[in-house]
């Protein structure tokens, strides 16, 4: 019977966990939110240790404070591809849905304040004929 209830809480402790993506530009976050403490794991890493920037700290900490859940949630998140930046705005936006997929209630607050749109911005490609995506080759009359 004890082993049982064990088993039991340990179910429940899976279901509260959520997995969520965030991406910006070509950097892709896969970020688990679990109820916890507040650890914030980055490829392994304490995330104060992976983003050396208080601006990174603090953009990766928007959606807590925002909803005034600082220390309450876990989170363990994979980054992939692009630099730091994008990196950081791809965990916060993976936060920010997270968030959203355990208490809906939250939705209408981080949508208010942005945080669940995605920036769009992209590297726009070089073209043919030109020395990169706008600029051209200097033009000669004689």
């Amino acid at each position: 019977m004890g082993e049982e209830k064990n088993n039991l809480e340990n179910s429940q402790d899976k279901l509260t966990k959520v997995l969520a993506t965030g991406r910006r530009k070509t950097s892709v976050a896969r970020v688990w939110l679990s109820p916890g403490t507040g650890k914030i794991l980055i490829n392994k890493q304490p995330y104060n240790l992976y983003f050396h920037r208080p601006l990174y700290e603090r953009l990766i900490l928007e959606p807590f404070r925002a909803t005034d859940t600082i220390g309450k949630f876990d989170v363990v998140a994979k980054l992939e591809g692009g630099g730091l930046t994008g990196q950081a705005d791809a965990l916060r936006l993976g936060i920010s849905r997270a968030l959203t997929l355990l208490d809906p209630n939250l939705k209408p607050l981080l949508k208010r304040r942005g945080l669940l749109t995605r920036d769009p911005r992209e590297k726009e490609r070089k073209k043919y004929g030109q020395k990169g995506a706008r600029k051209r080759f200097q033009w000669t009359k004689r």
